[in-house]
């Protein structure tokens, strides 16, 4: 390829993983701006909040346990007309949860939610994977990164939305608003031809072992690699999650939520302060831990993360009721949580290939929302207890065992993968 060709597919990958960012960015208030409106729908209908709680856990699964299928679409027929009706389906849900008065539409407009964040999702990141076999960790990262801090702009004006108008409103407008962009955007994505990214792909770091094949669904499905990332996944989700969901009850339930916090020269209250600086957070974290595991490794990477977030975890177990270090703890969860949407779906692709990456990852990716089958118990558990500290104590015992299997099973059993895979792959040369 001349040097004028690559500078063109250089660009091109550019402004596809832009073009991604913004999607997720469009999408990030159906998860993480959620927790604003659990305690206005609980007011409003005296829903229970565990029940509220469903909807969240709807969303959820129906956002990833449909990414497979999506992504077979997008792998087939590329990702524009997939991300331009998840576009669609976006806006309609968050339409629909304006006008529910009963917890049957919440829970239709939490499906059609899950079903097209899903699909903008899914599509985003398996594309930014295919365009960058060379920077897997950082583009993977970035492109989660729209959705870990996608929010964090809408943070006070959905607050101030639902103060000054009601959830509804903030429910409708938004909604519309996230919709129009996305299916805008989605006009312009395009998936890569083999030709144009054959270049970049030879310029991988030593530290990072690539697949020597492509291996389909059905072929990972069957891979002893897939289902310990799979378990692995899921017990670094579930901690994440609980924190999204609940961030509003628990800093009601510690007491904090409206104590002012002055930090950095900004003043806000506990719950708004820490809820701007977890999304940034969140999403810094996942193209900074994407870059640090395209130098060292996945395993090692994922090692150092998941150890932080299991301290963090138990640290705001003990010390949330404090609304300074409730800010600041919070905090350091998301930043030491986020990366796992960056670190999994890149190992995936590493392990696997290109070809399929995009179903690849979305049935890696279903681990998200077996996680979200949790976060209602969460609320029945720390009824049960009278504390969040039960919960917080079994997140972090998740997070350290994870951390420590990353090193001592994973990695090896992903080296034997590659060597299967390449000793296969020479087969195949061989026979030729």
């Amino acid at each position: 390829m001349t040097t004028a060709a690559t500078s063109s597919v250089n660009k091109t990958r550019w402004l596809q993983l832009v073009f991604g960012v913004i999607c997720m960015c469009m999408i990030a208030n159906m998860q993480y701006g959620w927790t604003f409106f659990v305690n206005p729908m609980q007011e409003a209908h005296g829903w229970d909040r565990a029940a509220i709680q469903v909807a969240f856990s709807i969303f959820i699964v129906t956002e990833t346990w449909l990414v497979p299928v999506e992504g077979w679409f997008v792998d087939k027929y590329g990702p524009r007309v997939v991300v331009l009706i998840g576009g669609v389906l976006c806006g309609l849900a968050w339409v629909l949860n304006s006008y529910a008065t009963t917890l049957t539409t919440l829970y239709i407009g939490a499906a059609l939610g899950g079903i097209g964040a899903g699909a903008v999702y899914g599509t985003c990141v398996g594309n930014s994977l295919k365009w960058f076999p060379d920077r897997r960790g950082l583009a993977a990262g970035i492109t989660a990164a729209g959705f870990g801090a996608g929010s964090a702009l809408t943070v006070i004006p959905i607050q101030n939305m639902i103060k000054n108008q009601g959830y509804d409103a903030a429910f409708f407008y938004f909604g519309i608003g996230q919709g129009v962009v996305i299916t805008f955007l989605a006009l312009f994505l395009m998936a890569p031809k083999k030709e144009q990214i054959a270049a970049v792909a030879a310029k991988v770091a030593a530290s990072v072992k690539q697949s020597a094949r492509d291996f389909s669904p059905k072929e990972m499905l069957t891979s002893p690699l897939f289902w310990v990332m799979y378990a692995m996944f899921v017990m670094m989700a579930a901690g994440g999650l609980m924190a999204t969901a609940q961030l509003g009850p628990i800093a009601k339930d510690f007491g904090i939520a409206d104590i002012p916090v002055s930090l950095i020269g900004i003043t806000l209250p506990a719950l708004t302060f820490a809820a701007a600086i977890d999304r940034v957070l969140n999403g810094l974290t996942r193209p900074f831990f994407g870059w640090v595991s395209d130098q060292i490794g996945r395993e090692n990477t994922m090692f150092v993360a998941f150890a932080i977030e299991g301290v963090g975890i138990y640290a705001l177990s003990v010390f949330g009721s404090n609304p300074v270090l409730f800010v600041i703890l919070t905090g350091l969860v998301f930043f030491a949580w986020g990366e796992i949407y960056s670190l999994f779906p890149a190992m995936c692709g590493d392990a696997f290939g290109s070809k399929f990456a995009t179903t690849n990852a979305g049935l890696l990716y279903t681990a998200k929302g077996t996680a979200a089958l949790i976060v209602p118990f969460t609320s029945i558990l720390t009824t049960m207890t009278g504390s969040w500290h039960a919960v917080f104590i079994s997140a972090a015992a998740l997070n350290i065992i994870a951390a420590v299997m990353a090193l001592l099973v994973l990695k090896p059993l992903a080296a034997a993968h590659g060597k299967r895979a390449k000793q296969a792959s020479a087969k195949v040369v061989a026979a030729e």
